[in-house]
């Protein structure tokens, strides 16, 4: 299946999505207003933290390795069944550090301690979220795209539901019970779709850990693990450094903003996670894989240029639709944003043949420094020209990126003996 199919399959899912999102929007701005972006903000960066550590981040290497021996049986039962255990050690030791330091984290994540229930009722659920990503992983490998497609949307409608009513309900309390609870109830979702599936044995869950297969799937541990302890940080720093010195509701303004690259940006990274990694995960050749990833280069530039060139132009009434008016002050930072989404995106076209290579190493330090360097350009500029300051600091450092995934993809895919 090619990157344009793929993504046809999965575009309904993420329209989907994206409404979702974009509705869940509004009706915070609503009900809840900028400050309160901000804090809900603060709150899913934690989660990305901590859901990376509960299933102990191995779903790429789940994606990878189950596409690479999805005809080889035995391999391909040693990794699931790996990987399953993996994930129950990895989600159940964190939900207890959840359930022991519900205050301190509610206090440190959230800026006071009154909503250490809510971390509570993460640490209860978290080994549902866990599972749900891992079973998730196993689709993605197994090239499952329409159960997997299903399952999204109907988790998409499910969190739109859920999420409005409890804001409607609870105001910003709701927004945060739905943020930790909505993938636990999606897990009972998956799991119908899994045993359902033509493939499904028991022995892929139930068969005997493998040592071997247990250290391949760390490597890739550790790569999703550098991610999450860098890209979600560097957010909370960022914005906690805009609500401490400029304002919370400038860091609203920031969230909100951030928001809409993430949405529209969905459209990009959902077809390239269900097609593009296992797809390079299946290639040996070097040919073949320059050959994919210029292809994927020729489809997918030209669709976000278009979509950030309509938002830029459009961005007034954008803003309208999605929050209020009271969200307008974001207008002048769009410029510098919509400039980085198109080198962001440049650029991890070119990273996921780390990922697909395993090349552990690499992947790590660039993750590190452009994290790094992500929160010095945008404390730097913030104090010289204020919340735009942010913008340019994402542009500048994803320029930087990108030319440092140029330089690794050739002397990856172009070194006559690398």
């Amino acid at each position: 299946m090619n990157l344009i199919k793929t993504s046809v399959l999965t575009g309904f899912s993420t329209f989907i999505k994206i409404i979702s999102g974009f509705v869940i929007n509004k009706m915070i701005a609503i009900y809840i207003g900028p400050s309160g972006l901000a804090l809900i903000g603060q709150l899913q960066n934690f989660i990305t933290i901590t859901m990376t550590y509960a299933n102990g981040a191995i779903s790429n290497g789940i994606i990878k390795y189950v596409s690479e021996y999805k005809n080889e049986e035995e391999k391909k039962t040693k990794i699931i069944s790996s990987g399953l255990r993996i994930s129950l050690f990895c989600s159940i030791s964190i939900g207890i550090i959840l359930l022991l330091f519900c205050k301190k984290i509610s206090f440190l994540v959230l800026k006071t301690d009154v909503y250490y229930q809510i971390i509570l009722l993460f640490g209860f659920t978290i080994i549902l979220f866990a599972l749900n990503a891992f079973l998730l992983a196993v689709l993605n490998g197994l090239r499952e795209i329409k159960k997997f497609v299903t399952i999204n949307i109907l988790s998409s409608i499910f969190g739109l539901l859920l999420t409005c009513l409890l804001i409607v309900l609870y105001q910003l309390k709701g927004a945060l019970i739905a943020l930790v609870i909505n993938q636990s109830v999606v897990f009972f979702i998956t799991l119908f779709y899994i045993l359902k599936s033509k493939w499904f044995n028991a022995k892929y869950f139930f068969s005997a850990y493998d040592k071997q297969y247990v250290l391949k799937l760390m490597g890739f541990s550790l790569m999703a693990i550098t991610t999450a302890s860098t890209y979600p940080v560097s957010l909370i720093i960022i914005r906690k450094y805009i609500g401490q010195n400029l304002s919370w509701d400038q860091a609203g303004y920031w969230e909100g903003l951030w928001r809409i690259s993430e949405v529209y940006l969905m459209l990009i990274t959902t077809s390239l996670s269900v097609y593009y990694l296992p797809r390079l995960s299946e290639l040996k050749q070097k040919i073949e894989l320059r050959k994919e990833i210029f292809y994927v280069y020729k489809i997918t530039i030209p669709i976000v240029l278009l979509m950030s060139t309509c938002i830029f132009i459009f961005r007034p009434l954008i803003i309208r639709i999605l929050f209020t008016s009271d969200f307008l002050p974001m207008l002048p930072l769009f410029k510098y944003q919509l400039i980085g989404d198109m080198l962001k995106i440049s650029g991890w076209i070119l990273s996921y043949i780390l990922v697909a290579k395993a090349r552990i190493k690499i992947f790590i330090l660039t993750e590190i420094i452009f994290s790094i360097n992500f929160v010095f350009f945008s404390i730097l500029f913030i104090n010289i020209i204020g919340l735009k300051g942010v913008t340019i600091a994402y542009a500048l450092n994803y320029f930087l990126y990108l030319l440092t995934m140029i330089v690794i993809f050739r002397k990856i895919l172009f070194k006559k003996n690398g």
